[in-house]
């Protein structure tokens, strides 16, 4: 099954749209000619997002091995901070996999019923009877 891989750069000495702009078409063409079936860029007030698509990790793997990639992730504005890379679409993307359904609601969803009143004991009743009314023994 194919997954979607993000490098997401930040502003830092230098602008990350820069950043893009000097390496973006290195990018596209290096991941278009190892196996990815799809990419896309996105540009935040924070900096640039690279998501792309492959069919495994091996070939995502291999793209990042590669001169090429490995010299624009190298040039970076912010190689410390600056530079995240990890499995799935960027932060402010949908989910890869839809959510699974939650359970609908049962009968165990019902709440409890109230506790009846609790049984009162007057301790003050000099009769010498108990709550039953009974004379005691």
């Amino acid at each position: 099954m194919a997954e979607w891989w993000s490098i997401e750069v930040l502003h830092g000495e230098f602008s990350a749209f820069q950043w893009q702009q000097a390496h973006d078409s290195e990018l596209i063409e290096a991941a278009l000619t190892n196996g990815a079936l799809d990419g896309t860029w996105h540009a935040d007030r924070w900096g640039v997002a690279f998501e792309v698509c492959f069919e495994n990790e091996q070939l995502w793997d291999a793209f990042r091995e590669l001169p090429v990639v490995r010299a624009a992730l190298d040039a970076v504005p912010d190689p410390v901070n600056g530079l995240l890379i990890y499995r799935g679409r960027g932060g402010s993307s949908a989910a890869g996999k839809p959510r699974r359904p939650r359970p609908a609601p049962s009968a165990a969803a019902v709440s409890l019923p109230e506790p009846g009143p609790e049984p009162y004991l007057d301790l003050t009743d000099a009769s010498g009877r108990d709550l039953a009314g009974a004379a005691s023994r």
